[in-house]
């Protein structure tokens, strides 16, 4: 399932465990532990912050870097390869699972 203008982004709650230097490894989502099986991709998008009209004190931190990882991982050795777009909102510790396809 991919996000689309007529499937949203479906934003469920999920725990991303890391590496060491920062990398995804592994995800849990739908009572599973989905391991990271390809190398991820990392980038970053702005929060539009002019039409949400977050307000915040000066010095809270980034309040407008939106952090993203798509993620190819797998339910077992033998399961088909599943690419997760992951997603983090400024200053939030959640990680969103915000589209699902299959490879």
């Amino acid at each position: 399932m991919t996000a689309t203008p007529e499937a949203p982004a479906l934003n469920i709650p999920v725990a991303v465990r890391f590496t060491k230097a920062g990398t995804p490894l592994a995800v849990r989502y739908d009572g599973k532990l989905w391991a990271v099986a390809v190398e991820p991709v990392h980038w970053f998008t702005r929060d539009s912050w002019w039409e949400t009209r977050r307000s915040v004190p000066v010095g809270i931190g980034n309040v407008v870097d939106i952090e993203h990882w798509q993620v190819q991982v797998r339910a077992d050795s033998m399961s088909p390869l599943t690419t997760f777009e992951l997603r983090r909102e400024p200053l939030s510790e959640q990680w969103l699972l915000e589209s699902i396809s299959e490879d």
